[in-house]
């Protein structure tokens, strides 16, 4: 009897185990804010495009002079990774600095670190306390205009985002990005 209870015990905690591996990714539950603005090539992008797509968002700047460009050498390798693993996902890089990224700016920046623009958009065309609110309201990341210089300082998170709009994870997107764990996360959101 003793054994059958233990046997039973164990088949059901190895069970949940397994289950929890295949879970999907809910760090947080964070609603975007619903958006249209202009991407790299002057098309406009919003929430509603992106509804039933899985997406990885990040905030840079072009002028960035410390993490922009180690974020998006990152989000460049993402992609290469997600391809290489047949996995379909939008990559969306919010400009933190608006009035000098315009969308030329913006797709001569990802053309050097080698971006394909059929799931990667940079975004732009607002003004900088729109996109400080919607930052911080869709991502509860602070952003803000360093008075001693032309910089910018923000967060250097990757977003993971579902497919009815929610933010549900974050990822360092500057040192050791975890491209394993974001790839499995976002396969986790499209069973």
């Amino acid at each position: 009897m003793k054994k059958s209870v233990l046997a039973g015990l164990l088949i059901l905690v190895l069970s949940m185990t397994a289950a929890c591996g295949n879970s999907k990714p809910n760090q947080f539950s964070l609603p975007v804010e619903p958006f249209t603005f202009i991407n790299q090539d002057e098309e406009e992008v919003s929430l509603s495009d992106l509804k039933g797509k899985v997406w990885v968002a990040d905030f840079i700047f072009t002028y960035c002079e410390t993490v922009c460009p180690t974020m998006t050498a990152n989000m460049a390798e993402l992609q290469k990774r997600l391809k290489a693993a047949g996995v379909e996902a939008e990559l969306i890089s919010f400009s933190v600095d608006p009035e000098r990224d315009d969308p030329a700016t913006l797709k001569s920046y990802l053309e050097k670190f080698d971006a394909d623009f059929t799931n990667w958009s940079a975004l732009t065309g607002y003004e900088f306390e729109e996109i400080k609110t919607f930052v911080l309201k869709s991502f509860k990341s602070p952003i803000a205009k360093d008075n001693a210089s032309d910089q910018v300082i923000h967060g250097t998170s990757f977003y993971l985002v579902d497919q009815t709009g929610t933010a549900v994870a974050k990822y360092d997107g500057m040192d050791n990005t975890p491209y394993e764990k974001i790839i499995k996360d976002i396969k986790a959101l499209q069973r």
